[in-house]
């Protein structure tokens, strides 16, 4: 009778999923890993052939790690992961494919041992008999930029130009680059990424450089890059002379002590990202002079991590860049400085709608001597600039505090925005966002480390002290003060 039932239940549940259409099932398949997909095989008969046809297809070799996955990821797991990686890989790609071309092919790889001279032949087949349309190429490696040597990030590069050297195919249809721990110092890093990238749209480099904080200049009227990205690059400045498609960049830390980039030929650009946790050498710049030459950005972003302000005051020298400002992001800002420094961004983009603000403010980092000789001591922005107030009304319909405190300066801030702000609809004010250091050290709450003023208000009580506070003395307002986490 058990084995009875159990026959029942697995042909009820086959039923069910014979049911649903190829198109249904593979909209499922298509939302979980190959890995994942594969198994599902074994459902039901109609679903043994549905991963092979599969048009969107992902090998990420960090889903072949053992579970729980490894800290940290040595060579030997690399070595296991990359072989069952090699094999599936071999398995879909080997298989004729007769219905179904594969609309974008994900590749995420370790080049260890001697698995990509497996893998290469079958996605140049792929490529060249026109199974494969899009690639999207990740060439992973797991280390730390603190733990790179020169010798290892100049081994990495050989070991990417072994492969694209071997398998020209792969840059035919490339539409997506990754590359981690690479020094272009003994080649063309332009010609690589540009010249031979002919259908590249996405480029994302993790602490990737020319070799000894060299200047890189990109020049490629021809480019179809639309998002570039950097993250830990050691660049001594990046010129971006042309790239007529561009439409985000995203720079997350620089080294270099003085203006850290420039923009030419740029007539997409629309969402910019900075971010840098400023040392102590950063002497600052000027955001006109880098963004002078943009006039279609739409976002933008400027991320200090909790230390020094590193744009220098200005304000009207912006108007001409931030005329089609729709959203202006002002993260990490050290939870005691001032903030009245940011109405001069303001006035410079009277066309902004958004405006974000984010404090900063961690135990996490401790305040050591070692950290003020890296970051040197916080200093509170002065802006002393002429002030100027733009002869267009502001747009702002919301303002957004994250980490947000009945604190003076926060208060004031506030106060002053919505006075000059007849547009605004929604003020939000959320708490800070949790910190998984600050949980490992075992930091107090705020509330039972800081006083009542530095921290969020929690209850109706507080809340409603902190509304009072904020509109005391203002005319009617028209906007609503929501507080969210």
């Amino acid at each position: 009778m058990e084995l009875n039932n159990g026959q029942s239940h697995k042909s009820e549940d086959e039923d069910r999923l014979s049911m649903l259409t190829d198109d249904i099932l593979l909209s499922i398949l298509g939302r979980v890993d190959i890995t994942t997909a594969v198994r599902t095989s074994v459902l039901s008969t109609q679903w043994k052939h549905l991963p092979w046809l599969l048009r969107e297809l992902t090998f990420d070799v960090r889903n072949f790690l053992s579970v729980p996955c490894p800290n940290p990821i040595e060579v030997e797991h690399m070595d296991k992961a990359m072989s069952s990686l090699t094999k599936a890989i071999t398995n879909f790609l080997a298989a004729p494919r007769s219905e179904a071309t594969i609309t974008r092919l994900q590749l995420k790889l370790y080049l260890v041992n001697n698995y990509s001279d497996v893998i290469g032949p079958f996605v140049s087949q792929a490529i060249d008999t026109g199974t494969v349309k899009d690639l999207d190429l990740a060439i992973v490696d797991e280390k730390e930029p603190d733990d790179c040597y020169d010798e290892e990030m100049l081994q990495q590069a050989r070991t990417v130009d072994g492969f694209f050297s071997a398998y020209p195919s792969v840059f035919h249809c490339l539409t997506r680059l990754s590359l981690y721990n690479v020094c272009f110092a003994e080649w063309d890093m332009h010609h690589l990424l540009f010249d031979c990238c002919k259908q590249l749209q996405h480029l994302y480099l993790f602490n990737c450089d020319a070799g000894g904080l060299s200047e890189w200049k990109i020049h490629a009227p021809n480019s179809k890059l639309s998002v570039l990205e950097l993250c830990f690059c050691c660049l001594g400045k990046l010129e971006v002379l042309c790239l007529p498609k561009l439409e985000r960049f995203r720079w997350d830390s620089w080294i270099c002590p003085n203006i850290p980039l420039s923009f030419d030929v740029v007539p997409s650009l629309k969402e910019l990202y900075f971010i840098c946790t400023a040392t102590v050498d950063h002497q600052g710049f000027k955001l006109s002079e880098v963004l002078r030459d943009t006039t279609a950005v739409e976002n933008l972003t400027l991320n200090f991590h909790g230390e020094k302000i590193w744009i220098k005051p200005e304000g009207k020298q912006l108007c001409t860049t931030f005329k089609k400002l729709r959203k202006l992001s002002l993260h990490g800002i050290f939870v005691e400085f001032d903030l009245l420094w940011t109405i001069f961004l303001l006035e410079a983009a009277p066309a902004v709608e958004i405006f974000d603000i984010e404090i900063w403010e961690h135990p996490c980092i401790v305040d050591t001597e070692k950290r003020q000789r890296t970051f040197g001591k916080r200093t509170n922005p002065s802006w002393k600039v002429p002030e100027f107030k733009s002869c267009k009304d502001w747009l702002l319909k919301e303002v957004k505090v994250t980490g947000f405190s009945p604190m003076e300066q926060q208060m004031t801030f506030l106060r002053v925005v919505m006075e000059r702000a007849p547009n605004l609809r929604t003020v939000v004010l959320n708490d800070y966002q949790t910190c998984d250091y600050c949980e490992e050290i075992g930091a107090l709450p705020r509330y039972e480390r800081l006083p009542a003023e530095r921290v969020f208000p929690k209850g109706k009580d507080e809340r409603d002290m902190a509304v009072e506070q904020l509109i005391r003395d203002m005319p009617a307002c028209n906007f609503q003060i929501i507080f969210g986490n």
